[in-house]
């Protein structure tokens, strides 16, 4: 079998957000790299680095605010100090029940926005990224042209002044919610034309209901029997694994995937399907 080559492809692995989602595609990704666990709390990086490190990763940690530009840049910095980055797993965020409007669109979409901008200033050539979505972003009507570019490639330091992303617009966390993985989409497929100059690609999965923590928290939280219901009638009748979404990051990331960029890859087990063509239609 011929061996698979990523051009110059360098030795460090960047995650953000160490969640059961972020470390299942990290443990695919980054065997013989410098990984970078990086999270808002550093509990939490510590807990993913013991996980790993006890797996046989090379493990590093750093804390990291996204809705920050200088706490973004100041991961970047400690990143570029272990060697180039080969590759980016964005996934972190809040959900609709853990947040306000202004906290999910100022972490979700602002934040994810900037680490795709600063983290594309340094991708190594032969480099991928991933954002992790959601099938929320799905879930809203069409946008209009001007909304759709607006929110892809306005500069990221003006995004969250679209009028589109005012109070008077975004009426609640749920809205909030979905306008921002609407966004995370479009900025992806943005940002792959600039990450392309470098010889990188980028890419995101909208997970539908994956079993992790956060899952859990909505599953028990005031929208639970919603997400109950999504389960019950989805095509394939049950929640996901964060392990098949790592199968997927994987995938996206590898050798497999370099001629895929730009793209969004729903993995919601057919809840958006039945959403707009069967039992979850609005009546």
């Amino acid at each position: 079998m011929k061996k698979c080559k990523l051009g110059n492809i360098a030795n460090v692995i960047v995650v953000i957000g160490v969640g059961s989602i972020g470390q299942a595609i990290a443990r695919r990704v980054s065997v013989g790299k410098q990984v970078v666990l990086a999270d808002l709390r550093q509990d939490n990086a510590d807990a993913a680095a013991k996980t790993l490190s006890d797996a046989g990763f090379n493990v590093n940690t750093a804390k990291v605010d996204v809705s920050s530009r200088a706490s973004v840049q100041a991961l970047v910095k400690t990143a570029t100090a272990l060697g180039e980055i080969s590759g980016v797993i964005h996934a972190a965020g809040v959900s609709p029940t853990q947040a306000s409007p202004e906290t999910i669109l100022k972490v979700d979409l602002y934040g994810t926005a900037l680490v795709l901008e600063e983290f594309g200033n340094v991708i190594a050539r032969g480099g991928s990224g991933v954002v992790i979505s959601s099938q929320s972003g799905r879930r809203l009507p069409s946008l209009s042209t001007e909304q759709d570019k607006a929110l892809a490639t306005t500069p990221v330091e003006n995004l969250l002044a679209l009028p589109m992303l005012q109070p008077d617009q975004i009426k609640d966390s749920l809205h909030a919610y979905q306008i921002s993985k609407r966004a995370n989409s479009l900025r992806v497929m943005a940002e792959a034309v600039r990450w392309g100059k470098r010889g990188a690609r980028v890419n995101a999965i909208s997970p539908g209901i994956i079993i992790t923590p956060l899952a859990n928290d909505e599953l028990n939280g005031p929208r639970g029997a919603g997400y109950r219901r999504m389960i019950e009638v989805c095509a394939a009748g049950r929640a996901g694994t964060p392990d098949e979404i790592g199968t997927v990051g994987a995938l996206l990331m590898g050798c497999d995937g370099t001629f895929i960029t730009g793209s969004d890859f729903l993995m919601d087990g057919g809840v958006t399907a039945a959403y707009w063509f069967g039992e979850l239609a609005p009546k």
